[in-house]
């Protein structure tokens, strides 16, 4: 909340005025001076409060290209689609300043492959809080939306959410996880605000970011990346252009995926349909290690090739993918550690 020196300028500058008449004829110079004085203190107050609170400000909110970058190609392991893809993104998102409609991304992939974490990078490198953002919301299917009977009313709450956190602060993000576990229909709900309107009721959308997150299509991207293996091709010779059609397609008629036959995909309201590839044993050696070094411990090989070994992996007899990403590593490595 802003300070209101509105109100408090014309009290100083009354308490001025009367200082005035008392030491008349000599002081008036000296009065408006005072003033003056005190107009700049309030305004370096002001840039004070923003330097210590969270605002919809360039201060707090803007993007660290640089920044995205190396967390994408040093913390983001064995997801080149994906990277490439939110990199440009959102930096042509950000660097934009008259989108024509909010910049929306649709993960997609199984379970542990990162799409969470992307989230959060994204998240750290636009807003100085981070994760912790006034202005980086985070639905989460189960939590927030988990009765089929009150599908009406969540409608009209996450019209209402969106609706207010965008009026505080245009730059907002909101990400919705387990997506393939919505309702479907409740994510049309928030149709409008996806749209190349200018501004709905006064309030406009355009500078905001949604991103959906979801198992959904999983199976359509293992069976791809799977084909390349067989085919003895390397997953970077993976382009964006091998998934993204079947994939949005596969999300389209599955009415387990939150987006069954919505509007968003039919009006080509969604911009990018991100794929995660299922992760090889070398990514899981990488995340384990990088795990060890987020706890500040020395990087073990060692300790990390005994955590991957330990994950379950597929085809059965080939050991090509690891069923569960890089899920359960914290707990794997508290284990060997």
């Amino acid at each position: 909340m802003k300070p209101k020196k509105q109100h408090v300028l014309p009290l100083l500058l009354l308490l001025c005025s009367g200082m005035a008449e008392a030491l008349e004829p000599i002081s008036t110079t000296i009065a408006v001076s005072m003033a003056a004085a005190l107009t700049g203190f309030l305004a370096s107050y002001q840039n004070l409060f923003y330097y210590f609170h969270e605002c919809c400000r360039p201060e707090w909110i803007s993007l660290n290209k640089t920044g995205l970058k190396v967390d994408l190609d040093t913390k983001l392991f064995g997801q080149h689609l994906a990277s490439r893809v939110v990199l440009k993104a959102v930096s042509g998102f950000m660097t934009n300043e008259n989108p024509k409609k909010p910049l929306v991304l649709s993960l997609h992939g199984w379970t542990g492959t990162g799409k969470n974490f992307i989230s959060k990078l994204i998240a750290e490198n636009i807003y100085k809080e981070g994760m912790h953002s006034s202005y980086v919301h985070v639905f989460t299917s189960t939590l927030h939306f988990p009765h089929p009977s009150q599908i009406d009313a969540y409608k009209a709450q996450l019209q209402q959410w969106i609706k207010g956190n965008v009026t505080n602060c245009e730059r907002s993000m909101f990400i919705f996880d387990e997506m393939d576990k919505m309702h479907p229909g409740l994510i049309d709900s928030i149709k409008p605000y996806l749209e190349y309107y200018d501004k709905i009721d006064g309030v406009s959308y355009r500078k905001s970011i949604f991103v959906f997150l979801s198992n959904a299509g999983g199976e359509s991207i293992v069976q791809t990346a799977l084909e390349f293996w067989k085919a003895g091709r390397s997953r970077e010779d993976l382009e964006l252009k091998d998934l993204e059609t079947s994939l949005s397609l596969s999300v389209f008629n599955n009415n387990n995926s939150g987006f069954f036959r919505t509007n968003l995909i039919d009006k080509s309201l969604i911009d990018f349909f991100v794929p995660f590839l299922p992760l090889e044993y070398l990514h899981v050696v990488q995340c384990a290690m990088a795990e060890m070094k987020a706890r500040r411990l020395e990087p073990d090989r060692d300790v990390a090739d005994k955590v991957a070994r330990d994950l379950v992996y597929f085809p059965k007899s080939e050991r090509v993918f690891s069923v569960k990403g890089c899920k359960t590593i914290e707990s794997k490595l508290d284990y060997y550690t």
